[in-house]
């Protein structure tokens, strides 16, 4: 979970670019409270660099928060915006 301003900035767009780039898979999507929602899966490798993107966000973003969570292995086939 992503706290702070995240959306109206390109968040989850730029999180499928990035994403897509490290290979991983998983979703992201827009949360009523303002807030932005990923579920990811990859190696720590990918994880960690996913973490470290959505820490700072696309440049109009102002992250206040990264909450992480482990959660079940869900296999995703790709990484996609949901609505």
């Amino acid at each position: 979970m992503v706290s702070g301003k995240v959306q109206g900035v390109f968040f989850r767009a730029l999180a499928k670019e990035k994403a897509d780039e490290l290979g991983v898979a998983g979703f992201v999507r827009n949360q009523p409270d303002g807030s932005v929602y990923l579920e990811a899966e990859g190696d720590k490798e990918q994880l960690d660099r996913l973490k470290t993107w959505c820490h700072a966000g696309p440049g109009r973003a102002q992250v206040i928060s990264v909450e992480i969570n482990v959660g079940e292995l869900k296999n995703f086939s790709e990484f996609s915006i949901w609505r």
